[in-house]
Parts: structure tokens; C-alpha cells; sequence
């Protein structure tokens, strides 16, 4: 039910977003929505890290397709969604770590090696953005959103492969959780 509201809420602020005011309070609720649903049967700092990893790069990446369009735009609201990404997955990585998942077993070495090379290449990458993003040509905001795209991708590895590590079942997990399906 809170993922279903969550969802409706960004429907409704997706529908209203010619009343700038109006869209962010709708969209805060749709994020506080998905988060209750997230921690629901879990832990709530592991939702939370999660969150602002996957939050604050995929957030980075879509923005930056608009200063493609004008990137006369001030790039800091770029480099604030980077540094979330870039601090959010450092604190899931980090706190999956303290809760078990580099502790592999036997069966499980191959994916606690792909956890640690996704989460490293990610925080590279957007390490990477921010450079770009000190280009004052066209060209760093090109080549930002372009490693954020690759970021994305990293980031949604790493999250995924740290929950299943976590879980010890090696089993796919959904965000934020620490049950198989």
C-alpha cells in the first residue's frame, strides 16, 4: 500500500509540474512513501543508504541531460547530487560491510569480489563526474553525463549484489531488504 501511495503521489506531482511549488511537496511525499515501503520487514539505514546511492546518481544523471540543452547552467546542483551519490554509497558499502557481507563463504567469493569491484568503480566514476564537471567547456558536461550513465549502472550492481551477500542466501534482493523473494 505505502509503494502504491508512493506511487500515485509522483503521478500526481508528475501531472502538476507546471506548479513548481506543488510538485515538490507531492514528490517529497512519493519519496518519504517509497521509503516507509522500503524499510517495511527491514533494516531502515540499509533502506536509507540505498537511497541516497541510487538516489543521488540516477538523480545526477537525469539532470545533467538538461544542461546538455543549456549548459550555460550552474553546474553545483550537478556536484551536490554527486557528492549524495558518492556519500550514500560509501555509507551502504560501509555499512554492509559492518553487518556481514564481505564475509563470504565458499559459493559466494565470486559475487563479494563483484560487490567490492562495483562499489569502488561507482565512487570512481562519480569521482570522475566531478571532474568533468570542472571543464568549462561543453565537453565536461558531456563527458559528466556520460560517466554518470555508467554510474548508474555500477551503483544498481552494487546495491543489489551487497543486499544478496548480505542475505547469505546469494539470492537477488529487493532494495533495501534483507528477505529472498
Amino acid at each position: 500500500p505505502l509503494a502504491w501511495a508512493g506511487v500515485a503521489l509522483a503521478a500526481a506531482g508528475a501531472a502538476t509540474a507546471r506548479r513548481p511549488a506543488g510538485v515538490g511537496w507531492l514528490m517529497a511525499a512519493a519519496a518519504v512513501s517509497f521509503l516507509l515501503a522500503g524499510v517495511q520487514g527491514s533494516d531502515p539505514l540499509l533502506a536509507a543508504t540505498g537511497a541516497l546511492a541510487l538516489g543521488g546518481v540516477t538523480n545526477e544523471m537525469l539532470l545533467g541531460h538538461w544542461y546538455l540543452v543549456d549548459p550555460r547552467l550552474p553546474r553545483s546542483a550537478l556536484q551536490r547530487l554527486d557528492l549524495i551519490g558518492i556519500v550514500g554509497l560509501a555509507l551502504d558499502a560501509g555499512y554492509l560491510a559492518v553487518r556481514g557481507a564481505l564475509t563470504w563463504s565458499a559459493g559466494q567469493q565470486v559475487f563479494g569480489w563483484v560487490f567490492v569491484a562495483m562499489a569502488l568503480t561507482s565512487i570512481l566514476l562519480m569521482v570522475g563526474v566531478w571532474g568533468a564537471l570542472r571543464q568549462p567547456s561543453y565537453t565536461g558536461v558531456m563527458a559528466a553525463t556520460g560517466l554518470s550513465y555508467l554510474a548508474v549502472l555500477t551503483t544498481i550492481a552494487a546495491v543489489i549484489v551487497g543486499r544478496s551477500l548480505l542475505s547469505g542466501e546469494g539470492g537477488i534482493l529487493l532494495l533495501g531488504t534483507l528477505r529472498a523473494p
